[in-house]
């Protein structure tokens, strides 16, 4: 969505070790990979999200990726507020966010998870084992783009939206 971006940030809760530690590597690699700088902002109460998106900023980045954790997940609303405020385009596993006002979402289906936990839980009331259930997870994914956004957001920084705008 934004081809010339050269530095991207990533907000992680430090308080989250376990979930931030496994992933941090990996979301270098890829940065690495794509030719992407890659800084870290840390928070890990509300006060400190406003400080990470101000100095996200002066970090000269094109653009904020926000990650699953359960302490971003838990305020879409107000990452898409900050990233309105701060015309950051921004992106984020959770469809919820886009609905507050951030860019775009990209990741599973808020339908499909519960939809396959209903499957099994009946499979399982009808007297099969949970043991011999194969493993599944959703493969169902949804790419969401608030337009709104991205019209307002188009005039401050050059990026391309794979999805024309309508009316």
């Amino acid at each position: 969505m934004i081809p010339n971006a050269r530095v991207v940030a990533l907000p992680v809760n430090p308080a989250s070790a376990s979930i931030t530690r496994p992933l941090l590597p990996q979301m270098q690699a890829a940065a690495r990979t794509l030719g992407l700088e890659l800084h870290i902002l840390q928070a890990s109460e509300e006060s400190e999200i406003e400080s990470a998106f101000a100095r996200f900023a002066q970090l000269g980045a094109e653009g904020l990726v926000v990650g699953s954790e359960p302490f971003f997940n838990s305020r879409n609303a107000q990452l898409g507020t900050l990233a309105l405020r701060y015309g950051v385009p921004t992106i984020s596993q959770s469809r919820e966010f886009a609905d507050a006002g951030g860019l775009a979402s990209y990741g599973g289906s808020v339908t499909e998870s519960p939809r396959l936990t209903g499957h099994y839980a009946g499979r399982i009331l009808k007297g099969e084992k949970p043991a011999n259930l194969p493993v599944q997870q959703s493969t169902k994914i949804e790419l969401i783009i608030n337009l709104k956004t991205r019209r307002s957001s188009a005039s401050r920084f050059r990026f391309r939206c794979p999805v024309a705008p309508t009316s």
